[in-house]
């Protein structure tokens, strides 16, 4: 079954073994077998300067940040897996936020415009989920709809098989019914 969802996918983590990147494949799967369009990022390939408005000013968009731009663009839909960093969200999140939110030194919101999001964190005993309350206002408050359906899934350290799945079946089936929610929320939004 095929829907119009155009889906970018990432987690908010730029480590190599993040449980995150993990967690984040259990989601895509299920809006893919909603039929979504759904490209995986990791934004460890996308590095950028914290942002700076005097660096913007004398440099520009850093070239990474207008591939993320560009990527952004293209979808509307967005899948974010999302690590607690004290208590709120990542310092790599919270920069490709803010730098796709600029052009020609302006603030510019036309990557988040007509967007709808869709949130699942791993992480210690609260599993992410004070980060994703930081992620959700952000993103709200950019104009992005972010669906009401998210997971967050403690003790990520025992949590997943060695081959990536996770263990319990109840907390697979509540990451899977974010991917499927948001594939089928943004298909009905974009007909």
């Amino acid at each position: 079954m095929a829907n119009n969802a155009k889906i970018l996918a990432f987690a908010g983590s730029l480590r190599a073994g993040s449980f995150n990147k993990i967690l984040l494949r259990t989601a895509v799967r299920a809006a893919d077998a909603e039929g979504a369009a759904v490209t995986t990022i990791d934004l460890a390939d996308y590095p950028m300067p914290i942002y700076d408005g005097d660096f913007e000013a004398e440099h520009g968009l850093p070239e990474n940040a207008e591939k993320l731009k560009a990527l952004f663009l293209e979808h509307n839909g967005l899948l974010i897996a999302s690590p607690e960093y004290n208590s709120s969200i990542t310092a790599a999140l919270k920069n490709t936020i803010d730098w796709v939110s600029r052009k020609d030194g302006a603030l510019d919101l036309s990557g988040y415009a007509g967007k709808t999001a869709g949130l699942v964190a791993t992480g210690g005993g609260h599993g992410g989920l004070r980060g994703l309350v930081h992620v959700r206002q952000i993103l709200g408050n950019i104009g992005v709809l972010v669906i009401p359906e998210q997971a967050a899934i403690g003790g990520a350290w025992t949590a997943f098989e060695e081959n990536g799945e996770l263990k319990d079946e109840g907390q697979r089936a509540s990451v899977e019914k974010v991917g499927t929610a948001l594939a089928r929320t943004i298909g009905k939004l974009a007909t």
